[in-house]
This record gives structure tokens, sequence and C-alpha cells, in this order.
């Protein structure tokens, strides 16, 4: 990641897309590199430019935010993808999670707050509304109720030491620093730490962790 972060600005109505741009332009590390109306548009505009971070809307015309969010993730794994909608269903929320998202927020989030979750997902963190979580973790596992095994027996001591770095929303850097190890090493954590607990992502890990009960939030 460099340290501009380039960021696709994808709604459908113009008024949003040019308030979105404005309040951004406060934060000099933020650079808006395109606006789109509709999630085709987005998934066909990161397929051609260097994209760090999405800010997608959900209900557009053509394609949706969420089938774009499955598209874009694809196309790009390890791009940052914030859901930004006037909606709380809990639906939205577990599609988007399923697919990837690395942030959801709400229309009516403070400006502060938005630019701090763009700064936050582009660190590599992830972000749920507090008054989502819960939801989420119920059905999350609800989902899972009839795994018995603990997938999380098979990690090492230093992969649940990260994990539970990871479920309080530290950054990569962050892990490294605390656990005196390389950026690089922790990433290689994450990468066995998912496939050893099947998850795809990091907000994934983290639900993992707070249902199990590695850690309390």
């Amino acid at each position: 990641m460099s340290e501009t972060i380039n960021l696709l600005i994808v709604d459908d109505h113009p008024l949003i897309r040019e308030g979105l741009r404005k309040i951004l332009s406060f934060e000099p590390q933020i650079h808006v590199l395109g606006e789109v109306a509709n999630g085709a548009l987005a998934v066909e505009f990161c397929s051609q430019n260097a994209v760090d971070i999405v800010l997608l809307d959900i209900n557009m015309p053509v394609m949706n935010g969420i089938e774009a969010c499955r598209k874009i993730k694809e196309l790009k794994p390890g791009l940052g993808i914030i859901a930004l909608t006037i909606h709380d269903q809990d639906e939205y929320l577990f599609e988007l999670i399923k697919y990837g998202i690395s942030g959801y927020v709400l229309k009516d989030v403070h400006p502060h707050q938005l630019i701090k979750t763009i700064l936050g997902v582009a660190r590599g963190e992830s972000f749920i509304p507090p008054a989502l979580t819960a939801r989420v973790l119920a059905e999350f596992s609800r989902l899972t109720s009839g795994d018995q095994d603990k997938k999380h027996q098979m990690l090492t001591e230093r992969e649940i030491d990260v994990l539970k770095q990871v479920a309080t929303g530290q950054s990569n850097k962050d892990i490294a620093k605390a656990l005196y190890i390389s950026e690089k090493t922790v990433k290689n954590h994450l990468t066995n730490i998912f496939q050893k607990i099947g998850v795809a992502d990091r907000t994934q890990a983290a639900l993992y962790a707070i249902r199990e009960k590695l850690v309390d939030i």
C-alpha cells in the first residue's frame, strides 16, 4: 500500500458522490481516483486502475454493491472494500462479509469516522458498527453451530496470539510491533490461520475468535 490511498467512490447519486469527494478532500492521505455510478462500472474501473479502497453503495442499477463486491474481490483479493449504505439489514451485512468486505458504514456516519474507517482499512483493519456486531456474531454462531470440532486447536500458540490481535482490530504493522516479529511473518501467520479455521479474511477471522471466546471485546 502506497502512502497515498487511491479510492474509488461508487454510488448512483451524483450529489452523494460530490459530497463524499468534498469530505475526503480534507484528508491529504486520501486521493479520490475516480467516481462511478454502478457496480458494473466499479468492477471495470478496478480492473484497469490501481485502486486501494472502494467506497461502495449497495442499492444501485445495472449491478448492485453485493455482486460488485464479489466480483472485485475475485479480481483483486487484496483490495479493501467499504460498504457505505442507508441499510442496516442483516442480510446485506452477512452477504458482504461472506464476500470479503472490510468495512460497513451507514450513511449517517460522521465524516471524521468515515475518514478514520478508510485509513484503518488501508492499514489492514476491519470495521463493523458496534450496533451490528452482536447480530453478526449471532448469525455466525448459528451458521457454524453444527461444527463441534474446535478448529482453533490446530493453531500454534503464536498463531493464536496473532488471531487475538486481529480480533481487536490491530493492523499487520501493529501486530508485528506487539509480538516482536516482522510484518511478513504476520502475513504468513494470517495465511495459515485463515486456512486452518476455514475463513476468507480478517473480518471473518475476528468474528471466529470472538465466537470461540479467544478474546473478549
